[in-house]
């Protein structure tokens, strides 16, 4: 029998997002389902490259962190997790979760790996044109390092028809994963589109975690927010017949009001009544938000259409390197003497035969987002120069020139830093929603 209403939880919105705030949704939030939503454009791409040098890693830094913490609140209380921590590696990010739960005593957990995003190898040979630059993916096929399909709900909810405690994605949309619950427990029609473009409404305003409890909100007298520095994650009530709130735990920091509420679901929508997913078109342009009681708003409105066949490949590629070095001045003169500085490292990195390259030359502080509107000289200020290289060697002499003023520069420069970054860019295609081959994988501990 499916249930009449649940309760899901947001644990994270990014990758590094704080880890409290999701084991207080677990303890206090009498939640159903834990959503974890950590990967990000670039996220996947870097954590190929990882792989490509372990086998066994590949999957979110904070995924052990994550599960140790939560895990043993969320067996006692039947909470289900779900998360997109695989990134490029899902299996071995179960076989990870099964060895932490061993090592937590667990006597009983069914983790299932959904795979099969990774389609580098199906579009290998084959014509497909850049979504962002208009030209054909042949232009990066010697720079590729990642190419993950955006997949949908559809195999979520196949690893909960397995009663999978644990289920733990590569790439997919990111609504998905807080939807596909909505579909198993009730049982709803997984074609039907005006389902699906409420549950993509509900995912979507959950997915950045803090962001509608009034984190991004915040900003100082203009738009006050609560206790910041207990901010609580949202949690979802929705029932059967699609209707559902957003509110947080009791006591918690943060705010859940209409305007945190219409930021965050305007949040990365280039068009609100065509959102493109993969299980559906959204149409938010009629959402309306009710505040039921404090912390507690009320979502109507949303709907869909029927999804387009496509998939979104996002290719992550090689793209050079960005070499950066920063040093610090103070006291008396400290914008001049800074000044002076940047320009004897342009004149350096042009004998060298690096003003080819696109440059920054900051002073933060001053200039670094704006134009110099800073009339008198500061008392402190930093400078940093930052060079997009073709080589590594290259953008290493950035850092190596801005650190010798310590002794060949302006007087009183300290602090010196120096960093050498690979840029890993991000483009896209489109694909058909059949290329991909879906595999589940079962990890299990009996007792």
């Amino acid at each position: 029998m499916s249930k009449r209403s649940i309760r899901i939880g947001s644990g994270a919105g990014y990758s590094g997002d704080l880890i409290q705030p999701a084991v207080q949704l677990a303890e206090e939030g009498t939640i159903d389902y834990l959503i974890f939503e950590c990967l990000a454009e670039r996220t996947i791409a870097l954590a190929q490259l990882q792989k490509l040098k372990d086998p066994q890693l590949g999957y979110d830094p904070l995924l052990e962190e994550r599960i140790k913490a939560v895990l043993p609140i969320c067996v006692k209380k039947n909470i289900k997790i779900i998360s997109n921590m695989g990134a490029a590696n899902p299996i071995a990010a179960v076989d990870k979760i099964i060895e932490l739960a061993k090592q937590l005593k667990i006597k009983k957990l069914k983790v299932v790996a959904i795979s099969g995003d990774d389609v580098i190898n199906a579009i290998n040979d084959q014509d497909y044109k850049l979504i962002e630059s208009g030209d054909s993916i042949s232009v990066l096929k010697n720079q590729l390092v990642s190419a993950n399909a955006y997949l949908g709900l559809r195999p979520i909810v196949e690893a909960l028809k397995l009663d999978a405690d644990i289920i733990i994605t590569g790439r997919v949309a990111d609504p998905a994963i807080f939807m596909a619950p909505l579909f198993y427990e009730f049982n709803w029609d997984i074609d039907n589109s005006d389902l699906l473009g409420k549950a993509t409404a509900m995912g979507h305003l959950l997915e950045c975690a803090a962001q509608v409890c009034g984190g991004y909100f915040n900003d100082l007298d203009k738009k006050q927010v609560p206790n910041p520095e207990a901010i609580g994650f949202p949690i979802a009530k929705v029932t059967s017949d699609g209707h559902y709130t957003i509110t947080k735990v009791p006591n918690s920091g943060g705010i859940i009001n209409k305007a945190t509420c219409t930021e965050q679901l305007l949040y990365e929508i280039h068009d609100p009544k065509n959102y493109i997913t993969p299980d559906v078109i959204a149409d938010f342009s009629s959402v309306r938000f009710r505040e039921l009681a404090s912390n507690q708003v009320e979502i109507s409105g949303a709907t869909g259409a029927n999804k387009t066949g496509k998939l979104k490949v996002s290719l992550g590629y090689k793209d050079g390197y960005i070499g950066e070095g920063q040093m610090s001045y103070g006291g008396y003169q400290a914008k001049e003497r800074a000044s002076l500085a940047l320009k004897i490292i342009k004149s350096k990195l042009h004998h060298l035969g690096l003003s080819k390259y696109d440059a920054n030359y900051d002073l933060i502080g001053v200039n670094s987002l704006s134009k110099d509107q800073v009339e008198e000289s500061p008392n402190e200020i930093r400078i940093r120069v930052a060079l997009r290289t073709k080589t590594k060697e290259e953008a290493i002499t950035v850092g190596q020139q801005v650190e010798a003023l310590y002794t060949n520069g302006p007087a009183a420069g300290g602090g010196a830093s120096k960093s050498v970054k690979e840029i890993i860019a991000v483009q896209s295609i489109l694909i058909d929603e059949n290329l991909p081959t879906i595999q589940l994988t079962t990890k299990t501990i009996e007792s």
